[in-house]
């Protein structure tokens, strides 16, 4: 159902029509509970897979429920279409996962912009082929052999379809260190896949039959999170 999308791919691979996305959250924004569900199983399996790239697995599940909390508070001061709801959804994910390894006092890892590798051919178009090959929950599963950094460009840009200018506002960092990433992180997975390395252990699934925590769900149809 969530097949691979890449960058500047269309809105229906990653779950959800761009325009049914968008009319879905300014419904969620009213207060349709049903609208702020259909928001989540669009969003939900990719948010999770991303927070995996940047926590431990036993620790990513509690992560992405506090991101749906604050998503659902902050929605109603949300401005944007579906894009940049996807980018917004992304950045409140990865500051909460930030927050949780300074709490463990693991510090971030800042990206390194060195935009002279990317102009030079390399595997990295042969690992983005690849991985389109194969669904989602593999995708991240061979993300979690990348060092963070790598993994969250590549989550980002390669399976979230996000350009390098909303990823580097994800990540707070710059396009150029988004780009750098990205094309370190498809060069070490077609690494992997030449090494024959990619037979990985799927990770648990979770599916979009999930329903969001019940405190991220308006209390009712009426009363949207922005209080009107």
């Amino acid at each position: 159902m969530y097949g691979w999308v890449g960058p500047g791919g269309s809105g229906a691979a990653r779950g959800m029509p761009d325009a049914e996305l968008t009319a879905a959250v300014l419904a969620a924004q009213r207060g349709d509970e049903r609208a702020f569900v259909h928001v989540f199983r669009a969003v939900h399996p990719r948010l999770l897979g991303y927070v995996r790239t940047i926590v431990a697995e036993a620790d990513a599940e509690d992560v992405t429920s506090e991101a749906w909390l604050h998503i659902s508070r902050d929605l109603g001061r949300f401005r944007g279409d579906a894009d940049r709801f996807r980018g917004w959804a992304n950045r409140i994910a990865r500051n909460r996962a930030l927050d949780h390894l300074r709490a463990r006092g693991r510090r971030p890892m800042d990206l390194v912009d060195d935009t002279s590798l990317i102009e030079r051919a390399g595997p990295g178009d042969t690992a983005e082929e690849a991985l389109a090959a194969v669904g989602t929950a593999r995708t991240f599963a061979l993300l979690g052999r990348l060092p963070r950094e790598q993994a969250e460009a590549v989550a980002l840009r390669s399976v979230m379809g996000l350009d390098a200018r909303r990823a580097a506002g994800v990540l707070g960092s710059r396009p150029g260190a988004v780009r750098t990433a990205t094309h370190r992180g498809l060069r070490r997975l077609a690494e992997l896949m030449e090494d024959g390395e990619v037979r990985t252990r799927q990770p648990r699934r979770t599916g979009a039959g999930r329903r969001p925590p019940a405190a991220a769900v308006p209390a009712t149809a009426g009363t949207g999170p922005s209080g009107r």
